[in-house]
């Protein structure tokens, strides 16, 4: 990907069950970007070896010293990219980043790191512009979930964070209070607590904004039925779906899709 402003040297997902160390005493030459996905391993961060977990994000950048080890902790999972160039360089310039963030479970981001894996692993390496692409779209996307990690550190905060990540990764599916509950391991009461503290509404309502958007985007780019939006985006039904839709826009589902069309 050099014509991009990126070289892609390698990406993976690794799972290791030996002992293994990868080092650099005398300073990176590229960008290494690795999030542990399973189990347990080491690395030097800030100048001391540091137990890494699940949920983990490592970014270390050309010149600075890197330590991994694993196997002593037991197997170890992760997801990782080794790449350089300048678009990165700049990237790298936006913002502060430490070496270590947990950012936990990321149903998005895994997605994105497996599309960008299959693509680099093509037999006639892959598409340098899509490969830019994913690979600037995962930067930016590790960028959102540092700075909310960064926002919801506290224990209250972090666990309403989670919440919303999994009401926003599962939308476009039915779900219960329960099951948004069991994700963190609260009770629904306090589930709903500490959300509406947060965020100032509720699950349910907050889950009905991220699948309002996702039908309004439907509705403007594809053919599909107003139907079959409304199952697609986890409303259930059509009827359930005018209900909301009406209720937030003050207009049904096929007079503003008829307007939408109108503007074309």
């Amino acid at each position: 990907m050099k014509e991009t402003g990126i070289k892609l040297d390698y990406c993976a997902f690794m799972y290791h069950n030996t002992p293994f160390r990868h080092t650099y005493k005398s300073g990176l030459e590229t960008y290494i970007i690795r999030l542990q996905t399973e189990g347990l391993c080491q690395a030097l961060i800030a100048g001391q070896v540091d137990i890494i977990e699940p949920g983990d994000l490592l970014l270390f950048a050309p010149g600075e010293v890197y330590d991994l080890r694993i196997g002593e902790l037991g197997p170890s999972g992760d997801y990782y990219v080794i790449c350089s160039g300048p678009w990165l360089d700049e990237w790298w310039k936006l913002q502060r980043r430490p070496q270590k963030t947990k950012i936990g479970e990321n149903g998005r981001i895994a997605a994105l790191w497996q599309q960008l894996i299959l693509e680099s692993r093509r037999h006639d390496g892959g598409n340098p512009e899509l490969l830019c692409t994913l690979m600037q779209s995962l930067c930016y996307l590790l960028d959102r979930a540092i700075d909310e990690a960064t926002s919801y550190n506290s224990g209250p905060k972090l666990l309403a964070y989670k919440i919303k990540l999994y009401i926003e990764e599962h939308a476009a599916i039915p779900f219960t209070l329960t099951d948004a509950a069991k994700h963190t391991g609260l009770s629904v009461s306090r589930s709903v607590q500490l959300f509406k503290a947060e965020f100032g509404m509720s699950i349910m309502q907050y889950a009905q904004k991220v699948r309002l958007a996702m039908a309004l985007e439907l509705m403007g780019k594809s053919p599909l039925t107003l139907e079959r939006i409304a199952e697609e985006t986890g409303f259930g039904s059509y009827t359930y779906f005018h209900r909301v839709f009406q209720r937030y826009y003050g207009i049904s589902p096929g007079a503003y899709r008829k307007q939408m069309i109108e503007k074309q």
